[in-house]
């Protein structure tokens, strides 16, 4: 059994074919996915996607790099759509230093705005960082993300990054990457974290696992990085699923 702990069906990538590729996730071993907002738009769409396919869950955010959209109306519409349900996360969110828009000081407000906002829900957090790993961290620990927990998405850092991180207490969301010949540095993060903090994640459509690099992601890629996990583990794949569904569960608090 998978749990995709991070994915984009919204995106314009699956127009052609959502219904049906959806469709076919419990038959390939799929369960349960979180379909994950990256501005207001997309978490409009994370709303519908919800309502409309019951093994789905959502997360409601803005992106840092679509943090320029965002205002005080936006902010108390997220947090009155953060209750909603099936919404488990809030995110994603953090700080995007590769790109040079928007300027960093209006990621960082936003990253905070909606930090405060998932205390005020209660809700776990789901963290994109990117070339930003001091401040990201830095904002995390003056604003007690430890007490929201949740996923830093797409872990791209260091070893010593990642401890960081785990000892905050967050889950730390592995993908395609893993499977790069050039991953050596994930691969050691991987090697290090323990197996009770780590989940699967496409990021779909993007990154998609080797064989398939370069090709439209799905959840149904998730089995070579399953597999690239128990290679580096030296556990079997099936317990590699089981103890990454069972994270998911716990990191977003479902009860099934």
């Amino acid at each position: 059994m998978i749990f995709d702990t991070h994915a984009h069906y919204d995106d314009e990538a699956f127009d052609e074919d959502r219904a049906e590729l959806l469709a076919s996730m419990k038959e390939n071993g799929v369960v349960h996915i979180v379909n994950v907002g990256a501005s207001i738009a997309t978490t409009q769409n994370t709303l519908k996607l919800v309502k409309e396919y019951p093994f789905m869950y959502g997360a409601v955010g803005v992106h840092p790099s679509e943090t320029a959209e965002l205002n005080d109306e936006w902010l108390k519409w997220l947090k009155s759509v953060a209750t909603s349900e099936r919404i488990v996360a809030v995110g994603e969110i953090g700080l995007d230093y590769y790109w040079d828009e928007p300027d960093r000081d209006i990621q960082k407000k936003w990253f905070i705005e909606q930090l405060k906002l998932a205390h005020e829900v209660k809700m776990p957090v789901i963290i994109h960082s990117r070339e930003a790993a001091s401040d990201t961290y830095e904002i995390m620990k003056e604003y007690e993300a430890e007490k929201l927990g949740g996923i830093v998405h797409c872990f791209s850092y260091s070893v010593e990054m990642a401890k960081q991180f785990l000892d905050m207490g967050f889950y730390l969301g592995i993908g395609g990457v893993l499977t790069f010949k050039n991953a050596k540095k994930l691969r050691e993060v991987v090697e290090y974290m323990p197996m009770d903090r780590l989940v699967l994640e496409t990021d779909c459509p993007y990154l998609s696992p080797e064989p398939n690099r370069g090709k439209r992601n799905s959840s149904l890629n998730l089995g070579y990085v399953a597999d690239a996990v128990a290679a580096i583990k030296g556990i079997s794949r099936d317990e590699v699923e089981r103890i990454t569904f069972e994270n998911a569960l716990q990191v977003y608090k479902i009860n099934l």
